[in-house]
């Protein structure tokens, strides 16, 4: 019995371990969120998950040190349940990050971002006008595109160096026009338009050398957007799965330790030895 105990009440004290992680990358997404992503929304499901794994470990570990069957049996559901709905959000995240990626461009470092590469929820979350707005700012607000400016001894880079460079999804989608729309390098956000017979891209005609604008725009920038998202995303995934799994280890052992309790309860009383309950005696005083 006290065996038993000792081990839900070690399996408990894990589990709140485990929420650790979770929490952490519900905040890290948090920060990705002001910092870059500027989706402010995605982080929530992984930090409520994360503090429920941790109030739902307490009780069952109070439960476990006092031998409280009914908080053993709450923790139990509780948990099952949220096995449950952590099974669901890394299903749903990777469905909605499933689609979409940057092009490669010839002689060029850095990646191209186009808004038809993506599809499904979060793509028509992302793009629809009304909630673009909130994102746009946040970008131009998270000062992206000002960081991309480089100096060598005081010479400003060459268009040659600027095309090698590896920039993120925003940089490349938010900060400078499509490459296939053949403007003229001036320095990392400004460009030549010149007399460039307009391509079928329409983020051409969107893009401005105005530094309050750009290609904030574009849909070249959503895709960019997009692309940030489902590379947070993805790595929290990978965390999210490796604790589910030992979740569920753990919440398997506990249900066998937790009927083992049961069947110990049911087989010896308090204040009765095994023996005398195993071969009762006929006369009672």
């Amino acid at each position: 019995m006290r065996t038993s105990n000792h081990l839900i009440g070690a399996l408990n004290f894990l589990t709140f371990l485990l929420s650790i992680p979770i929490l952490g990358g519900g905040i890290w997404l948090s920060s990705r969120a002001n910092n870059t992503d500027c989706l402010k929304f995605l982080q929530w499901p992984l930090i409520i998950i994360g503090i429920s794994i941790m109030v739902i470990s307490l009780a069952g570990f109070a439960g476990s040190c006092y031998r409280n069957t009914f908080l053993m049996r709450l923790y139990l559901i509780a948990m099952f349940i949220i096995i449950a709905v952590l099974i669901g959000f890394i299903i749903f995240a990777y469905v909605v990050t499933d689609k979409g990626s940057g092009r490669r461009v010839m002689n060029h470092g850095y990646l191209d971002y186009y808004l038809q590469d993506y599809s499904g929820w979060l793509e028509k979350r992302v793009a629809s006008d009304s909630y673009w707005g909130k994102i746009s700012s946040c970008v131009r607000d998270s000062k992206t595109c000002r960081k991309l400016a480089r100096n060598f001894n005081g010479v400003p880079e060459t268009a040659d160096m600027f095309y090698l460079r590896t920039l993120t999804s925003l940089q490349s989608g938010c900060c400078k026009p499509p490459t296939d729309c053949g403007y003229t390098y001036m320095n990392e956000t400004m460009w030549n338009v010149g007399n460039v017979v307009m391509p079928a891209n329409q983020d051409c005609t969107r893009w401005n050398n105005d530094q309050e604008q750009l290609c904030y725009a574009c849909d070249s920038c959503k895709a960019g957007v997009l692309a940030s998202v489902r590379k947070s995303w993805r790595k929290v995934s990978v965390i999210n799965i490796i604790v589910m799994i030992i979740l569920v280890v753990v919440y398997i052992i506990a249900c066998a330790a937790y009927r083992n309790n049961r069947r110990m309860d049911n087989d010896e009383s308090y204040g009765e030895a095994r023996m005398t309950k195993s071969q009762p005696s006929h006369f009672h005083l």
